[in-house]
């Protein structure tokens, strides 16, 4: 028995699992794991007790996770994972508040970004990269029912984020990354430079392909309240997905596969910063 021991130990160090290894790859089926607890709990608009309930979940789920007000009595989730470098500063977002709309329970877009940033935040281990991580799950993305503008009424977490936390390097925003025919080109906000490297992590880890040459349309999410205070910022998200504020988005809408490149993509992204 001792010998079988010592045997499955120096295999799982060969195959990076020791104490001493780095941290584990993504796991895409926790991360489907805590996208279907998210769709089983409904629709989750800003303020109501679906979305309070998976905030409280939320916190407990992230390293060191904690709340940030957010006015109107809404609360982003924040964690932090302390880098080799902790003056250096990099932040990693998604919303998990759904649109107001009757029966929406949004899988991809609320739920894919949320559950994929979550599982990042359990895979690194202290001061396994360079900076710091902050991992920020935005309050009130979506605009309350009956606004007409969704810059000046959505957007009210990242608003406050962006404001506190306007000394990071980059900030990487996942929004719409779970969908089952993941391909997201540069969105055109997005800085070319990180994009750049988000690419070609992606080839690292054998995900090109969900990361097209190319660029979409500019969209107003999260990631432009970094970038009108300086701070270089990408938004993953894929604008072709066809159930956008549509009942379809459902749990039928995504796939682990999409979830484990986004996660893979942006951990090795993560670990080359």
């Amino acid at each position: 028995m001792r010998i079988l021991s010592a045997l499955v130990l120096v295999w799982a160090t060969l195959l990076g699992c020791g104490e001493d290894a780095p941290s584990r790859r993504f796991d895409a089926d926790a991360a489907m794991t805590l996208l279907e607890h998210q769709v089983a709990l409904g629709p989750r608009p800003a303020g109501s007790d679906a979305s309070r309930t998976l905030a409280d979940r939320l916190r407990r789920e992230l390293p060191s996770g904690r709340f940030q007000a957010v006015p109107g009595g809404l609360r982003n989730v924040v964690g932090t994972v302390e880098g080799r470098e902790p003056e250096r500063l990099v932040v990693v977002g998604a919303h998990y508040d759904t649109k107001d709309l009757p029966g929406f329970v949004g899988a991809n877009d609320g739920a894919s970004g949320t559950a994929v940033v979550v599982e990042l935040a359990r895979t690194i281990r202290p001061r396994e990269i360079g900076p710091t991580v902050l991992f920020v799950l935005f309050d009130g993305e979506e605009s309350p029912r009956g606004s007409e503008s969704f810059a000046r009424d959505g957007m009210r977490g990242s608003k406050v984020a962006a404001k506190a936390y306007d000394d990071a390097e980059v900030m990487i925003l996942l929004d719409f990354v779970g969908d089952r025919d993941l391909s997201i080109p540069r969105e055109a906000n997005s800085d070319p430079a990180l994009w750049s490297s988000l690419r070609a992590a992606a080839r690292r880890v054998g995900h090109a392909e969900h990361f097209p040459a190319g660029q979409s349309g500019r969209v107003i999410d999260d990631h432009v309240q970094f970038i009108t205070r300086g701070v270089p910022s990408i938004d993953l998200i894929d604008t072709n997905f066809p159930c956008f504020h549509r009942r379809c988005d459902d749990r039928s809408a995504v796939s682990e596969r999409s979830l484990d490149a986004a996660g893979e993509t942006v951990l090795e992204l993560l670990r080359s910063l």
